[in-house]
C-alpha cells in the first residue's frame, strides 16, 4: 500500500484509492480551516482579555486592539476562509474588508471631528460660561444640578467631553476628595444616560445612528423616558441618604475669583458656535440625507474658521494666536482613543463577515449564527438585549455594539426598531454598573482615581437600579 503513495500510474488506475486520497485532502483542507478559524476566535478572546485587563498589564489597549484586529484577517485570508458581505451574501475578501474600513472610517472621522470641536471649545474656556453660574453649596442641590447638567451636556456633545467637564467643575466646588467622589460617580451615570438617546451623546449610539439603525426623531421618541429613568431614580435614592443633607464646604473667594477670571473674550462666542455646529450635525443629515460624518466636516470647517479670526484677549498677538489654534486643538486629541475604536472594529468585522454554518446547514456569518443560538437558547429577546448590558459593564460596550450590528439582520429588524434602540440603552447605560464599563467612567477613573472597589460597592448598585428602572420603562413603553 505504501508504494501507492508515489506511484502516479497506479494513482490514475486504481478508482478506489483516487477517491480516498482526494477524500483525506479534503479533510486535511476542512481541518485547516476548523483551525483557522478557532485561530480568529482565540485571537478576538486573548486580545479582549488583554484590552480589559489594561491596567494590570499596564499596556494600553490600544495595542491589543490593533494586532487583534489585523490578526483576525489575517488568520481569515490564511484559511482561505469564505467570507459574506453586507447583504449576506458570498462575497470577495478583498471588496468585504474594503465596505467595512469605509464604514468604520465614517465613524472614526465623525469622532476626529467631534473631539477637535470640543476641544476648541476648551481651549478658549467656553465650558466656563456654564460651570461659573453653578453657586450653590447645598449637596442635594447641587447633585441634582451637575446630574442634569451632565445628562443634557452628554446629550449634545458626547458623555466623555461632559464627564471632563464636570470633573473639572467639581474640582473647583468641592474641595473635599472623599465628597467629590459621590458626585463624580453619579456624573458618569448622568453622562451615560444622556448619551443614550442622542446620535452624539456616545460611540454606540453615533455607530448605529451612521449605520442607518436608528435614526434621530426615533432614537430620542423611543429613548428619552428610559434615560431620564435611568437617572432620576437613583439620583432621588441618593439624594435622600444621610451623607447628601447638608451643605458643602464652600471654596475661598481666592479660588472663586480663579474661577471666574479664567473666562475669555472669545468664552461665549466659541461655546455658542461649537454646541451649535454639534447640533447641526444630525439637522444636515435629515435635510441632505448624507453621512453625518460629511455634516461635522462642515461643522468642523466652520468652528475652525471662527477659531481663526476671534481674538480671546484684549492685547492679543500673532505668538499667541497659536495657543487657540485648531492646529493645538488637534493635538490635543486622544488618538490612541480612535486607533483603539480603529483595531475593536475590525477584528469584530471579521467575526462578522467569516462564514460558518448555522443550525440549517446555511452558510452565515458567526455573529448572525451565534444571534440565531441566543434567540433559540433564550426565546425572550427583551432578556437577551438586558444580558448584553450586563455584559458591557464588564467589556467595552463599542465591541458589543458592532457585534450586535452583525447578529441582527435589517431584513428581519430595520431601521428604528424596537430592537435597535433597546441595544442603543442597554449598552449605553450598562457600562455604569463597573467604573471601566464607559469611556466615561475610564475618564473619570483616570482624572481622579477612583478605586475600582469603592465604585463596586458604592456606585454599583445605583446605577444598576437606575439600569433595570430605565429598561423596565422602555419595556412598558412597548
Amino acid at each position: 500500500m505504501f508504494k501507492y503513495w508515489f506511484n502516479i500510474e497506479v494513482l490514475f488506475v486504481d478508482e478506489n484509492l483516487r477517491s480516498k486520497l482526494t477524500f483525506r485532502f479534503f479533510l486535511l483542507i476542512l481541518n485547516y480551516n476548523n483551525y483557522m478559524l478557532t485561530a480568529i476566535i482565540l485571537c478576538f478572546i486573548i486580545g479582549y482579555l488583554t484590552i480589559v485587563f489594561e491596567h494590570p498589564l499596564k499596556l494600553d489597549k490600544t495595542v491589543p486592539a490593533l494586532i487583534m484586529g489585523a490578526l483576525c484577517w489575517a488568520f481569515l485570508s490564511l484559511g482561505g476562509l469564505e467570507v459574506v458581505d453586507h447583504h449576506h451574501h458570498i462575497g470577495e475578501i478583498d471588496s468585504v474588508l474594503l465596505h467595512h474600513i469605509g464604514k468604520v472610517a465614517e465613524i472614526l472621522f465623525f469622532l476626529i471631528g467631534a473631539m477637535t470641536i470640543v476641544e476648541l471649545i476648551d481651549l478658549h474656556k467656553g465650558f466656563a460660561v456654564i460651570t461659573n453660574r453653578i453657586t450653590t453649596t447645598s449637596k442635594k442641590k447641587l447633585l441634582w444640578l451637575v446630574c442634569i447638567l451632565g445628562f443634557f451636556l452628554s446629550a449634545t456633545l458626547d458623555n466623555l467631553a461632559s464627564t471632563i467637564v464636570l470633573v473639572s467643575l467639581l474640582r473647583r466646588l468641592i474641595p473635599d476628595r472623599g465628597e467629590r467622589l459621590w458626585f463624580i460617580s453619579m456624573a458618569v451615570i448622568a453622562a451615560n444616560a444622556g448619551g443614550a438617546w442622542s446620535p452624539i451623546g456616545d460611540v454606540t449610539t453615533t455607530m448605529l445612528w451612521i449605520g442607518a439603525k436608528v435614526s434621530t426623531v426615533g432614537l430620542i421618541e423611543n429613548l428619552v423616558l428610559p434615560s431620564i429613568a435611568c437617572l432620576v431614580v437613583p439620583t432621588f435614592v441618593l439624594s435622600m441618604t444621610k451623607g447628601f443633607q447638608g451643605n458643602i464646604i464652600a471654596p475661598t473667594r481666592d479660588i472663586d475669583s480663579k474661577i471666574k477670571e479664567e473666562k475669555l473674550l472669545s468664552s461665549g462666542v466659541m461655546l455658542f458656535v461649537g454646541l451649535g455646529a454639534l447640533v447641526f450635525v444630525p439637522v444636515f443629515k435629515s435635510l441632505t440625507g448624507l453621512p453625518p460624518y460629511v455634516g461635522m466636516m462642515l461643522s468642523l470647517g466652520i468652528v475652525w474658521l471662527v477659531s481663526e479670526y476671534i481674538h480671546p484677549e484684549e492685547d492679543f498677538t500673532e505668538e499667541r494666536k497659536e495657543s487657540y489654534s485648531a492646529h493645538h486643538a488637534l493635538s490635543r486629541i486622544e488618538m490612541s482613543s480612535i486607533l483603539f475604536f480603529l483595531g475593536i472594529l475590525v477584528a469584530v468585522a471579521a467575526l462578522e463577515s467569516v462564514v460558518v454554518l448555522n443550525h440549517s446547514g446555511e452558510k452565515v456569518g458567526l455573529l448572525m449564527s451565534l444571534a440565531e443560538q441566543l434567540q433559540a437558547s433564550i426565546p425572550n429577546q427583551d432578556i437577551v438585549i438586558i444580558i448584553l448590558g450586563f455584559l458591557s459593564a464588564i467589556i467595552d460596550n463599542v465591541p458589543l455594539v458592532a457585534a450586535s450590528m452583525g447578529m441582527y439582520s435589517m431584513d428581519v429588524f430595520p431601521m428604528d426598531s424596537e430592537l435597535w434602540h433597546f441595544i442603543a440603552y442597554s449598552a449605553g447605560t450598562g457600562g455604569s454598573m463597573l467604573i471601566i464599563g464607559s469611556a466615561a467612567g475610564v475618564a473619570a477613573m483616570g482624572m481622579e482615581k477612583i478605586d475600582f472597589i469603592w465604585y463596586l460597592k458604592n456606585i454599583a448598585w445605583l446605577a444598576l437600579i437606575g439600569f433595570l428602572a430605565g429598561a423596565a420603562v422602555f419595556i412598558l413603553m412597548h
